[in-house]
Formats: C-alpha cells, structure tokens, sequence
C-alpha cells in the first residue's frame, strides 16, 4: 500500500505525459478497467477463498451477495436478511462505510441504506469493530431523535437534500467517523477466513 501511495504522489508530483498520458492516468484507468473486469463469484467455495488476497476478499464476498440481486439494488434488503449473520455484517456495514465516506450519516439515512442501520450496529459488533459499532449505535439514536425534521427535507429532488445538511445534528458524528483507527477491511478480511463456513454455498 505505501508503496502504491508513494508511486501515486510521484505521479503527481513528478512524472511528464508520456503519449499524452501521465503515469497517474494510466494508473488510474488501469485500476478501473481492472475493477469493472473482475471476476465475480456466483458461487463461493472455500478454495476460491483461500486463493483470493486480502486486498481483494471483502471484494469478492460483497459482489457474490449482489448477485442475488435485482441490478438496481431494489430488493438488497429482502436478499440480505436471509443470509448468514457474516454475510449480512459485511453487507451492511459496507454501506454504512461507502454512504458515511461519500456523505456522511446524513446521506446513509436518507437514501435507503436506512434500512441496515441496526443491522450494521449488529455487523459491527459481530466482526470486532468495537469503535464503530458504538458510533453506530449513537448515530441510530440521533437519527430517530431528528427523524421527523430530517425526514421533511426528502422530497425526492437534489435541492432538500442539500438543504438537509443545514444544522443537522449527524455532522459532528461524521467527524469521529473519519477519525476512528480501527480498519475495517482487516476486520472485515479477519472474519471472513475465520468463518468461512458462513460464506460458502
């Protein structure tokens, strides 16, 4: 990791346009394409497990969840409440990680990813994010304290939801968010290859 960091920054600090491109481009695009081309798992075995690296493991099991799912995500929750406690962990606390990251707690609950808020408290929990799922707890509790007044702002349109950030009580939780140490992909990795079973069809 640090040695992809400091190719990066040198990238950016450093490196000209080699055929119109510069190394942090192609390094970028490369990273995407690899990405959008991964190989996605209808099917986990404990063998495809073991094979995959740790940088990539939370990957695979969160996209083998997704399969079972309508392309637009509409039936997520259905699909994920009949799963096995881990896979629901990693599914829910994902979303609260990719929503938090993205735009606050704010965000999480206003899009649908609401839905997993006590999940994610218990997914927390289940893989060792002690910080986290405490954080979670709190935010649940402010969320049902302001749901009224911040659901008034969900009408649909961009505009409320801007307007939602004005006061909102999340923010501050937002900060401790971003400044928890604990790391989730490792917890998340910890998991997975310690209770592998509940991960296999």
């Amino acid at each position: 990791m640090l040695k992809k960091i400091s190719s990066l920054l040198s990238g950016i600090f450093g490196c000209k346009p080699k055929n119109g491109k510069s190394d942090i481009n192609r390094e970028v695009e490369d990273s995407l394409t690899a990405f959008k081309n991964r190989r996605i798992y209808k099917k986990l075995t404990k063998e495809i497990i073991d094979s995959v690296s740790d940088d990539d493991l939370v990957q695979v099991v969160f996209d083998n969840i997704c399969t079972c799912m309508k392309p637009d995500y509409s039936n997520d929750y259905d699909v994920v409440i009949k799963l096995s406690a881990g896979q629901q962990s990693i599914y829910s606390t994902w979303c609260v990680e990719a929503e938090v990251n993205n735009g606050g707690f704010n965000q999480f609950y206003f899009n649908s990813s609401e839905r997993f808020a006590d999940m994610a408290v218990n997914g927390f929990l289940l893989i060792g994010a002690e910080q986290h799922y405490k954080l979670m707890k709190e935010a649940n509790k402010v969320y049902s304290e302001n749901k009224e007044k911040l659901g008034s702002y969900n009408d649909g349109t961009l505009q409320s939801f801007s307007e939602s950030y004005k006061d909102n009580p999340l923010k501050e939780l937002d900060k401790i968010f971003y400044e928890l140490e604990e790391d989730l992909n490792e917890l998340r990795v910890k998991y997975i290859r310690v209770h592998y079973q509940e991960f296999i069809q």
